[in-house]
């Protein structure tokens, strides 16, 4: 049986069940790198180019995790998933810098997903794809049919609110009714906890930071749990259109939840580098200092110590815990 491997990064939170139930429907076995841990992150920082983001580092460890147990290494190359828009520069070229950067890797599987081109070359990708595990077109369309039932499953669960490694666990689950939502109705307090679902979903790359808001009894909303209308609607009001398909969804749901007034405040996780979030922070602080809602920015690298992040959030938690009881008896003057 072939064996696929699937490092654990940037695009994975994002698309992950849809390739895990393509290959093993095709009849070939799936490997998972680990969860990022101090040796992933130090194979990556060795094993790549000095001024990547931490992401892209961190996706070169997982790589290296697991590139001599498999045949192969999925490696997509996502281009544009919506009409006139694109992904991250460094998703575009991610195999290109994977095969270059590493060495004694396997043959890289590193399909494109253009949808600025027609329907018909992605059909041809997913074919040339899947015949290096089978031939017949027939298993060909009921295990992409499959992927993408198994993928709006899971679509439904960060939409409800679960952490996207619970969500992996349970998309294929039909008792929803027994898993744990993230949210309590009982909690005063709902943050917005934004970035790229790498930063957001990665809990060494962002020191836990789900569970520490967990464990403050906050309700952590995240751009995954908000409509696409929303998020289409509310971004249409800037003044030129959203060139990244990323970048929609962090200003579209920011955008939405501040102006519904659904939000107490904002934590932006960011790369340090990373040119999207130069731009896309800068927006987003701008719309909630118009709305008046506390926004707290948290650079993640290689260098970045647990403590002066607990620290920040713990802060920030505090601020906006007694903004939420005392605000009402401030003085009017100033």
């Amino acid at each position: 049986m072939l064996k696929i491997g699937i490092p654990r990064g940037m695009n994975y939170y994002d698309f992950f069940p849809i390739w895990y139930e393509f290959f093993s429907e095709l009849g070939a076995e799936v490997l998972v790198s680990p969860k990022t841990n101090k040796d992933i992150l130090n194979m990556g920082v060795l094993n790549c180019v000095d001024d990547a983001c931490l992401p892209v580092k961190v996706f070169h460890g997982h790589t290296c995790s697991i590139k001599d147990k498999v045949d192969y290494i999925f490696i997509p190359r996502v281009i544009s998933l919506e009409k006139r828009e694109y992904e991250c520069p460094k998703i575009l070229g991610l195999p290109a810098m994977v095969e270059n950067n590493i060495n004694d890797l396997p043959e890289i599987i590193d399909m494109e997903i253009n949808f600025r081109k027609n329907k018909n070359y992605f059909v041809k990708e997913i074919h040339k794809v899947a015949t290096r595990i089978t031939k017949n077109p027939i298993k060909i369309r009921k295990a992409y049919n499959t992927a993408m039932i198994e993928f709006y499953k899971y679509k439904d669960l960060l939409k409800a609110g679960l952490h996207c490694e619970l969500a992996i666990k349970n998309y294929n689950n039909n008792n929803i009714d027994l898993i744990n939502k993230n949210n309590n109705d009982n909690n005063r307090l709902n943050i917005l906890l934004l970035g790229h679902p790498y930063n957001i979903y990665d809990d060494y790359v962002n020191m836990n930071v789900f569970a520490k808001l967990n464990k403050r009894k906050i309700n952590v909303i995240t751009p995954n749990m908000i409509n696409d209308e929303y998020i289409c609607k509310h971004v249409s009001n800037l003044s030129k259109r959203m060139f990244w398909t990323s970048g929609k969804k962090i200003v579209g749901s920011s955008f939405f939840l501040l102006e519904e007034r659904k939000i107490d405040g904002i934590i932006f996780l960011s790369s340090f580098g990373c040119g999207l979030d130069s731009v896309l922070l800068d927006i987003v602080e701008r719309k909630s200092k118009e709305y008046k809602i506390p926004f707290n920015l948290i650079t993640l690298d290689e260098h970045s110590g647990e403590a002066g992040i607990n620290t920040r959030i713990e802060a920030f938690i505090d601020m906006l815990e007694w903004r939420f009881e005392d605000e009402n008896y401030f003085s009017p003057h100033g």
